[in-house]
């Protein structure tokens, strides 16, 4: 992976919590963050006392690299916020503004854990449709802002691949968004589905509370019957 693709935009705790609507309960079981990227879920839930484990390909890159990448990214995406302001609904984040303080304020947490955190085994650098933990060995798998959104450039069978492997090593699955890049939803999303079913697993779409971006309003979840 060259850093130079790599398009770091990390998410508040806040925002993984109305994204995946987790409650007080989910919060307390043993949960993976897939694709987490610099977001703060994992320092936040571990200092809340959480277990949370995150995997991405950009943890192999230091932290001094990557804050110099998020920076760097920053201030490319801020004048594109404000020109694509129309495609958010500014309600729970009333400004691009704000939206950009969100967001640096979750990666600095999340640069300020980075280092210690890999050291713990919490931050580790891995990517799907193949990860190294045991079956179900969380409760809960959480996958931000990947499967689904990079449709144009993950296949439908890496699609396919990798939410069973989520669900090889998870009890429960919750992906979101399930719009691709060009805000429409997921070409692949029902024939994702209609293949999980098939292989006797239960994948159903779930409203959230979290309201930014147009028509990002569900989740899929995936379960064992």
């Amino acid at each position: 992976m060259e850093l130079e693709s790599v398009v770091p935009w990390g998410r508040s705790f806040e925002e993984y919590k109305d994204m995946f609507s987790l409650t007080d309960l989910d919060l307390e079981k043993s949960i993976l963050g897939c694709g987490d990227g610099p977001a703060s879920f994992n320092v936040e839930l571990t200092n809340r006392g959480g277990s949370i484990v995150s995997v991405d390909p950009t943890y192999v890159f230091d932290s001094a690299s990557l804050k110099n990448r998020i920076n760097e990214v920053y201030d490319e995406i801020m004048p594109q916020m404000y020109a694509d302001a129309e495609k958010y609904i500014w309600d729970s984040i009333s400004s691009v503004e704000e939206l950009g303080n969100i967001r640096m304020a979750a990666m600095e947490r999340f640069i300020s854990d980075f280092d210690q955190g890999k050291v713990a085994g919490r931050y580790r650098n891995e990517s799907l449709p193949n990860l190294s933990f045991g079956r179900h060995q969380f409760d809960i798998v959480l996958c931000s802002h990947y499967l689904f959104l990079y449709s144009e450039y993950v296949s439908l069978e890496q699609h396919i691949l990798s939410v069973k492997e989520l669900c090889r090593v998870a009890k429960e699955v919750r992906i979101y968004p399930l719009l691709s890049l060009n805000g429409e939803i997921s070409s692949h999303l029902q024939s994702v589905i209609s293949a999980l079913n098939e292989d006797g697993l239960s994948a159903f779409l779930v409203d959230v509370k979290y309201q930014f971006q147009k028509g990002a309003t569900q989740m899929l979840v995936v379960k064992y019957v």
